[in-house]
């Protein structure tokens, strides 16, 4: 029997976020969208509609069972409210789904490792939602920095932020035990970026944060130890200017990406600056990169390879938000456990 070409996908829930990731699953080479589903009576026609107007031959659900329970699909891609991530997940995997979930794949690390060991025993793909990493312009970073232009890494500095809109309020509806809150909505973002770029993992925290009546975080501040010198700043709000982007600093030099939530149009810009006055500017091609995580978590699925980001890289993630966390409520230095 010949490989399938293309991986059949469901996207379990209308979520906002789809107005990327439905087309990115339409466009994709190696996708094909079966499916949307939503609880809400007439949800997933209407996403499907607003987000992909005329698409034929995508079926629309008002029963989030019936799609796991459907033959034709093998992947579900999983854009619910934070706090329903893991309980959605486990189902997809018993039903013997591949999933794609939109960060953060849990709100804890148990329910990550409960997520790993479902997903060795039904023998499924189960990966994090990060769709920056895909993009070209992460490893040319990288391979400025392997070049060693900018010397010893020592220090980054990771922000993101957006204004909170009224349609947004909801992500402050509840504390950040449930998923609410700046930490756990673009804070995957920035804790993924500092461990990324550094390559090791955090050994302490200390953070502080601003809070809604509600208990969920409006903006939070913190710097993660990596032990050997080496530490990460991160700074996310709902009360800033929009922002993301990332700068690397060496000990000769610094390099920095001047946006990470880059739309299909966009130009990414590179800028790097060193102690003896040179200065680089760099702007590379237009890349979707949420039609590149739908690509590369297919081809890895149809083929059986790892995916690019791993179960143990989703569940340091969790631990590091987690400490952030408890670091801002307590106001005390949170060391990472082992």
């Amino acid at each position: 029997m010949s490989q399938p070409t293309k991986l059949r996908w469901g996207i379990l829930g209308a979520a906002r976020v789809n107005e990327r990731l439905l087309p990115a699953i339409i466009e994709a080479d190696n996708a094909c969208l079966v499916a949307i589903a939503s609880r809400r009576p007439g949800a997933a026609a209407e996403t499907l509609a607003k987000y992909a107007p005329g698409t034929s031959g995508v079926r629309c659900l008002d029963n989030l069972e019936v799609m796991l329970d459907d033959p034709d699909i093998d992947a579900i891609y999983l854009p619910m409210a934070n706090h329903e991530h893991a309980e959605w997940a486990l189902r997809a995997i018993r039903a013997g789904k591949h999933v794609l979930i939109e960060k953060p794949m849990a709100l804890t690390v148990a329910d990550i490792d409960a997520i790993t060991a479902e997903a060795t025993r039904y023998r499924v793909m189960v990966m994090e939602g990060f769709m920056y990493r895909f993009h070209p312009q992460h490893e040319r970073v990288r391979k400025i920095i392997v070049s060693g232009l900018i010397g010893e890494l020592k220090f980054v500095r990771a922000s993101y932020s957006f204004m909170m809109r009224p349609a947004r309020m909801y992500r402050l509806a509840q504390d950040t035990t449930q998923g609410g809150g700046a930490m756990w909505d673009i804070g995957p973002y920035a804790i993924h970026t500092l461990r990324h770029s550094l390559g090791m993992e955090p050994i302490s925290v200390m953070a502080m944060a601003r809070y809604a009546d509600t208990g969920a975080d409006i903006a939070t501040s913190g710097i993660l130890d990596f032990g050997d010198g080496k530490r990460g700043h991160f700074d996310i709000s709902f009360e800033c200017a929009r922002r993301s982007e990332y700068e690397i600093t060496g000990d000769k030099g610094a390099i920095k990406c001047h946006t990470v939530w880059q739309l299909p149009g966009d130009v990414p810009v590179i800028s790097w600056s060193l102690d003896d006055g040179r200065r680089g500017t760099e702007q590379l091609l237009p890349s979707n990169h949420f039609r590149l995580e739908i690509e590369g978590f297919s081809a890895a699925a149809l083929t059986g390879k790892p995916s690019l980001l791993s179960l143990d890289d989703a569940r340091s993630n969790c631990r590091a938000i987690n400490a952030s966390l408890q670091s801002a409520a307590t106001g005390q230095i949170v060391r990472l456990a082992d």
